[in-house]
C-alpha cells in the first residue's frame, strides 16, 4: 500500500457477459476508505441466479459443509476440524465417497488448508500449509503424486489457473516480496511470477505476544482473500500496494480497484479487500488495522459496493429473499471458482426458522426435510449468464 505518492483514481472496468472481454475505462471513481458512504440494501435474487444443494446425510457422511471446490458433477467439502476427512458428493448432494490420507507418510497431509478440484483431469490437490507440500489424488483418494511449496513460501490460497497450472497466494510471513504466482501442476515448478508494484512489504493482520504466557496471536480480517476469482480473471489484492489487480489467462495484469488514501498516509491503516463481484456490483470490505490480537478484538470494518449502473458507492446490506424476514448474506465469501460464490447453511439454523415460519420455496421445502442434525445446505450464489 505504501506505493505511490499521488492520489489515485479508481478505474472499474466495464465487463459484458462472462467471456474473454477486456476492459474499458468508461467508469472512473474514487473509493475513499475514510468517506462515509450513503446505505443501499438490496436483494440477492435480484442480481444473482441461487441456487440450494442439500448434503445427503448418513452415518458415514456428517460433515462440517466446507466448500472446497465445485464441478460439473461432483462437490468436495471438508470439516472445519482438521481430522483429515474430504467428503465427495454429487452435484445434487448425494454422497459419494469419503477419503482420509492424513498421516505423516509420504503420500499423506498433516492438514487441509484447501483443496482444488480439476475434473478434466480427474485430479484433487490438497494443500498442507503444514508440510507445505501439494498432495494430487484422484478422484478415488489414490495418491498420484506431491510437490512441495516454493522454497520458504506457504501457499494458503489456491485455485486452478488452467488445464497446466495453479495459480497461487504465498502466506509466509518470511516473504519480503511478490506473493503472486502461477505454478506446474505436475511438478510445482514456476511458470509465472506476478509482479505488483510497491515499496514496502504489509501483511493484512495483527500481531502480539502474550509475554505472561509466552503465546503469539493473530488476528487477519475474515474477508482478507489475496486471490478472488471473477469470470475469465482472478482479482490479486496485495495489501503492500493500494492498487487492486485483475490478472488474465493470458497473463496480463490491468488495475481493477485502487483506495485512497495512500497506506502510507493512515494510521492505522486501513486495507481494502474484494469480496464478490458481478457484473454491476462490486462487494468490497475496508478494514482498519486496530485492535487486540491477545483478545482477539478489533480490526473494525465497513461494507462498500460499487454500483456501476448507478456510478456510485454506497454501505449496503444483502438480503436473502428466500426469508419471509431481513436475513443478511456475508458478500465478502471466498469465491469458489469464477462463476460461483457459496455459503454453508446450518440444518439447526433452518430448521429453526422452518419452525417460526420464515422460510419460502425452495428452501422451505429443502427445511421441511431436515433436522437438527443434518448435514448443512449449500448454498450457491452463481452469475448470470
Amino acid at each position: 500500500m505504501k506505493k505511490t505518492n499521488v492520489i489515485m483514481a479508481i478505474t472499474l472496468f466495464a465487463i459484458a457477459g462472462c467471456g474473454g472481454n477486456r476492459p474499458s475505462t468508461d467508469d472512473v471513481i474514487t473509493v475513499d476508505v475514510t468517506a462515509s458512504y450513503p446505505k443501499k440494501e438490496l436483494i440477492l435474487q435480484d442480481f444473482m441466479d441461487v441456487e440450494y444443494i442439500p448434503l445427503e446425510t448418513t452415518d458415514e457422511f456428517l460433515c462440517q459443509g466446507l466448500l472446497q471446490d465445485i464441478g460439473k458433477d461432483i462437490i468436495i467439502v471438508r470439516n472445519r476440524v482438521q481430522d483429515g476427512n474430504i467428503f465427495i458428493f454429487d452435484r445434487n448432494g448425494k454422497a459419494i465417497k469419503k477419503i482420509n490420507r492424513k498421516g505423516q507418510g509420504s503420500e499423506e497431509y498433516v492438514t487441509i488448508i484447501r483443496i482444488v478440484l480439476d475434473e478434466e483431469n480427474g485430479e484433487m490437490f490438497v494443500c498442507d500449509s503444514y508440510t507445505r507440500k501439494m498432495l494430487v489424488y484422484d478422484l478415488d483418494g489414490n495418491f498420484k503424486r506431491s510437490f512441495k511449496h516454493k522454497e520458504d513460501a506457504r501457499y494458503e490460497t489456491v485455485y486452478s489457473f488452467d488445464r497446466e497450472n495453479l495459480i497461487c497466494h504465498d502466506n509466509s510471513t518470511r516473504n519480503k516480496g511478490q506473493s503472486f504466482m502461477t505454478v506446474s501442476k505436475q511438478d510445482g515448478s514456476i511458470t509465472g511470477d506476478i509482479q505488483i508494484p510497491f515499496e514496502e512489504k504489509k501483511f493484512p493482520w495483527l500481531s502480539a505476544r502474550d509475554e505472561a504466557s509466552g503465546m503469539n496471536y493473530a488476528l487477519a480480517p475474515a474477508g482478507n482473500h489475496p486471490i478472488v476469482p471473477y469470470l475469465d480473471s482472478w482479482i490479486l489484492v496485495e495489501p503492500s500496494a493500494d492498487t487492486l489487480y485483475r490478472y488474465f489467462p493470458d497473463r496480463t495484469m490491468t488495475p481493477f480497484i485502487a483506495k485512497t488514501p495512500p497506506v502510507r498516509s493512515l494510521d492505522p491503516e486501513v486495507w481494502l479487500f474484494a469480496g464478490v463481484v458481478t457484473d454491476r456490483y462490486y462487494f468490497m470490505e475496508s478494514v482498519k488495522k486496530e485492535g487486540d490480537a491477545i483478545r482477539q478484538t478489533g480490526l473494525p470494518t465497513a461494507s462498500l459496493v460499487y454500483d456501476k449502473q448507478e456510478k456510485a458507492i454506497f454501505r449496503y446490506d444483502v438480503y436473502n429473499d428466500d426469508y419471509s424476514t431481513k436475513e443478511s448474506v456475508y458478500m465478502m465469501s471466498r469465491p469458489v471458482n469464477n462463476e460461483i460464490a457459496a455459503w454453508p447453511l446450518e440444518a439447526h439454523q433452518l430448521v429453526e426458522s422452518y419452525e417460526k415460519g420464515k422460510l419460502k420455496g425452495r428452501l422451505k421445502e429443502i427445511a421441511a426435510g431436515l433436522d437438527e442434525d443434518s448435514n448443512p445446505v449449500i448454498m450457491l450464489m452463481k452469475h448470470r449468464k
